[in-house]
């Protein structure tokens, strides 16, 4: 297989599981691992194609944000709100992310690990759903500060690869009683910010192992997860305000159990 196939392969991967609670770093790690390819090789690959998916929120979302700017300039209550809120939730994982950089990316290469977090993290999903009483909370501006400062708690369980970023933010958010779709809305939003500081970070730390040669299936990775997001993000709302979150919890359940079997065999 061509590493040009592998980049289309992995930002399909990166664009179908960015958004939704699956974890995107647990399936591009086991996408590696089942292509056959050194994870450590494709880690950067998988870091620096983050931002195709990271568009997509802007594309989607472009009137809100320019909302909040115009707010910002007015000092809206609702636009500082808004800002106030993702900020508080983003400071966590830039503390953490920073004092254990080098622990999280030793579990970045082990695929058991993802492996185990995809199955409790499905069971997790399942008591989450039954449990939570979330109630209609008037979108991501309404929240208090005790509300986005617990959901950034709670992101970074994330940095355990299999967790999933997105799972943890929203399934924090219903636990605290926050709607589905506003518990969605603000794990996406306070995607830029998380998504973006640990893509820069990373991509500093490693600018020794990137060169010109990688740019064209940066590129294309970049490009094929920007795309795929923007359809998947479309989607997601409308399915997990019919059917919940249950069914992303069955399929955490089974793949984590087939990548076990799997891994056992090899």
């Amino acid at each position: 297989m061509t590493d040009w196939l592998v980049a289309i392969i992995l930002g399909i991967v990166e664009g179908l599981t960015e958004f939704l609670p699956v974890s995107s770093t647990g399936h591009l790690i086991l996408a590696t691992e089942l292509l056959g390819y050194d994870a450590g090789r494709w880690a950067i690959f998988n870091i620096a194609i983050q931002p195709g998916a990271i568009l997509a929120i802007v594309v989607l979302y472009w009137r809100t944000f320019m909302d909040v700017l115009k707010g910002l300039f007015t000092l809206e209550s609702g636009a500082v709100a808004f800002v106030r809120n993702l900020l508080l939730a983003f400071f966590p994982a830039v503390v953490l992310g920073l004092a254990f950089g080098d622990i999280i990316e030793v579990m970045l290469e082990n695929a058991v690990i993802v492996a185990w977090a995809l199955i409790i993290g499905g069971f997790a999903i399942l008591i989450v759903e039954k449990y939570a009483k979330p109630q209609e909370s008037g979108g991501v501006a309404a929240l208090s500060v005790k509300q986005s400062a617990m959901i950034g708690l709670v992101q970074c369980l994330a940095m355990i690869p299999g967790v999933s970023r997105s799972g943890a933010t929203i399934l924090g958010a219903m636990s605290l009683g926050i709607d589905r779709k506003t518990a969605a809305e603000f794990s996406f939003f306070l995607a830029l910010p998380t998504l973006s500081g640990a893509t820069l970070l990373q991509l500093f730390k490693h600018r020794d192992q990137v060169s010109m040669d990688d740019m064209g299936l940066i590129g294309i990775g970049f490009f094929v997860s920007f795309i795929v997001a923007w359809v998947v993000i479309k989607a997601f709302l409308a399915v997990v305000t019919r059917y919940g979150f249950g069914p992303f919890a069955w399929y955490r359940i089974v793949a984590g159990t087939a990548a076990l079997i799997w891994l056992a065999q090899r």
